[in-house]
């Protein structure tokens, strides 16, 4: 009978014996697709033929240079993409259920193999090793899902905002390729009734980004409630930055906002960052004279000057990363700009977060927002 394997496989034979060699050969040759088939006689020679090419390998537990289970686990280790089967003798039959244990897909006892078994025995143990490779990269997503919520989670943490005068909203949402970035934001009151709000940006995307982003926020807020708030904290920053980011190329920008406690001004360091939008008494416009310097990350002797701002008694702000502005408005290579942005908000006469985010598009970066709004007597 015609063994059923209708798709060409490559296939590695590790067998010192000829004659047995010889005939897994033969009758594999009956098959519907005869498999390409590579040799090796030793472990050793296995070894240089288990490339990324081989689909399945077909293993002797009694080789010159390994003797039963340290074959299996040889090859396993060089093959982890690959389906084994495992050969045995008659007698070797509770080996060969020691190998299935030890992750072998089967295994084929000598003296049974015909055409049909042989073909069925490699099809079967081709699908368990499918399965088994979409079940480990069902875990690893679900770890990494977990792994990215629990990032998320620190690089946007609950505000130790508590004060009534001023209203506080935050957004986030991941750009279009739902990769994990290094957006993150803060806000803190220290016991003089100053509130401070930051939001950030790590270069890159993935979890060595968005760890540093975690670093960054924790570190500003320590030393917020430490009472550093000047260029020494932007220094400390910066530093952290260089210790501990993965390369040299990886750089932050950051926008900082230190408001008084009468609500009435704010002392700013917008570094390298998109301005912030604010709203005052009816007018609308983004922060004049930004960026007041370089991100973090990228000239070991910066200088970052304070921007002095004036609120008034009226006042919305908005602070965003650059995922806000880049959004794709129109035409598909179109971005919406800052000036876009102001311009959207004048249109409104105010900012409603969710329907701003809706009108600017589609996102293709990850998006962070902040609103605070002095609450009206």
């Amino acid at each position: 009978m015609t063994a059923n394997l209708s798709i060409t496989l490559t296939l590695l034979l590790i067998e010192d014996d000829d004659g047995d060699a010889f005939l897994v050969e033969e009758l594999l040759k009956e098959a519907e697709a005869p498999p390409r088939i590579f040799r090796a006689r030793s472990l050793r020679e296995a070894k240089e033929k288990l490339t990324e090419h081989i689909q399945c390998v077909l293993v002797d537990l009694t080789l010159p240079d390994a003797n039963r289970l340290e074959a299996l686990e040889e090859v396993l280790e060089l093959a982890p993409h690959a389906a084994v089967l495992v050969l045995t003798g008659l007698r070797d039959v509770h080996v060969g259920v020691a190998a299935v244990q030890a992750g072998a897909q089967d295994y084929l006892v000598k003296q049974d193999v015909d055409a049909r078994l042989l073909a069925r025995a490699i099809r079967y143990a081709m699908e368990r090793k499918r399965a088994d490779l979409a079940h480990l990269a069902l875990l690893q997503a679900e770890l990494t899902a977990k792994e990215n919520a629990r990032l998320e989670g620190a690089l946007l943490p609950d505000a130790l905002l508590r004060t009534d005068a001023i209203e506080h909203v935050t957004r986030y949402l991941p750009g279009s390729g739902g990769t994990l970035a290094g957006d993150f934001y803060d806000t803190v009151q220290t016991p003089d009734g100053s509130v401070h709000v930051v939001i950030g940006d790590v270069c890159g995307h993935g979890p060595d980004e968005a760890a540093l982003g975690v670093a960054l926020r924790i570190a500003w807020r320590t030393l917020v409630l430490a009472g550093q708030t000047d260029e020494n904290m932007l220094r400390t920053l910066d530093a952290l930055l260089r210790a501990e980011r993965q390369a040299p190329e990886i750089f932050t920008t950051l926008c900082t906002a230190t408001i008084a406690p009468d609500l009435r001004y704010a002392r700013m360091h917008v570094i390298g960052h998109p301005p912030p939008v604010l709203v005052r008494g009816g007018s609308v416009e983004a922060v004049c004279d930004t960026p007041s310097g370089p991100p973090l990350g990228i000239f070991p002797d910066a200088e970052w000057r304070v921007i002095d701002v004036p609120l008034g008694e009226d006042w919305t702000m908005m602070l965003y990363t650059d995922g806000l502005i880049e959004a794709a408005v129109g035409e598909p290579d179109g971005e919406i700009g800052v000036d876009g942005l102001v311009e959207l908000v004048r249109a409104r006469g105010d900012i409603d977060l969710d329907r701003l985010i809706t009108h600017v598009g589609t996102l293709s970066d990850d998006l962070a927002v902040i609103l605070l709004r002095r609450r009206r007597a």
